[in-house]
């Protein structure tokens, strides 16, 4: 009988050529797939909730495949995560119904991007795999100001790497938040979808508005213009990190199972239980 697994993992994306398979290259995708059949003692193909780039980190990705592996979750997950390397981990393992694709199932992302905008480097707090340096001071204020053009359903075309065309420029941001925490700033970005380089793309922009290189309101220009040259550098993958995936609660229990998850505000919870 063939079940639904659902995978959350945490990993260090420096070491990696991004999530999905590429022919000769370490990534994400790869090595817990061969993990996964390892234990299954079948050929499984592993779907992601999102491709992240070469160096991207995630605390929080989910995918999910389909097994007739009779295992149960927890020496499954023991199982797979005693095989893989020391750069990834598995948060939770559970079965999920059916209908469950960690891709197109998603409500919505959060994805952080990390800067240490401080004089020193970041290695002096052992951040330096997982912050950009920016040693400039920026403006939160002028930032957030910019950043509120970001929200809704937006063509984001300006924001999408060059050349990166896809049959619909349009995505929902639901939020883009600008928080310091001591030397740290952190850029909360969800939403429904994204363009491939879309959020570090943002974040280049943002960084110019807050060192004073172009005013918050001449995103809103950026965007209409959908040209990606009169956006903000791309900032480097190493500052950015999926943090969460958010689902329908329904999906996330096996179809046998009467009980009804209640909402929950991203996949952790619901997986961790």
């Amino acid at each position: 009988m063939e079940r639904t697994i659902c995978l959350l993992v945490a990993f260090d994306g420096t070491d990696f050529h991004g999530w999905q398979l590429q022919p000769e290259l370490r990534t994400v995708q790869d090595v817990i797939e061969q993990a996964v059949r390892r234990v299954v003692r079948h050929q499984v193909s592993l779907i992601g909730s999102g491709r992240t780039d070469a160096g991207v980190h995630a605390a929080g990705h989910v995918s999910h495949f389909v097994t007739t592996c009779e295992l149960e979750p927890g020496k499954m997950r023991h199982a797979i995560g005693a095989r893989l390397p020391k750069d990834v981990t598995i948060i939770a393992l559970r079965e999920v119904h059916p209908l469950f694709d960690a891709r197109r199932s998603a409500i919505s992302k959060l994805y952080r991007y990390r800067i240490y905008c401080a004089p020193g480097r970041p290695v002096e707090r052992r951040l330096q795999r997982y912050t950009y340096h920016f040693w400039q001071p920026l403006d939160l204020e002028r930032m957030r100001a910019g950043a509120r053009h970001f929200i809704g359903e937006k063509d984001f075309t300006a924001m999408s790497a060059t050349g990166g065309v896809r049959e619909s420029m349009v995505r929902t941001v639901l939020r883009c938040d600008i928080e310091r925490h001591f030397d740290e700033i952190r850029i909360d970005v969800e939403g429904t979808g994204f363009l491939y380089k879309q959020v570090r793309n943002m974040t280049g922009t943002l960084l110019n508005v807050g060192r004073g290189l172009c005013e918050p309101d001449q995103v809103a220009e950026i965007l209409k213009s959908r040209q990606r040259a009169n956006a903000g550098p791309t900032a480097p993958a190493r500052g950015l990190c999926m943090q969460w995936v958010r689902y329908p609660p329904h999906l996330l229990v096996p179809p046998e199972q009467t009980e009804v998850a209640e909402p929950v505000n991203d996949v952790n919870d619901a997986l961790a239980t």
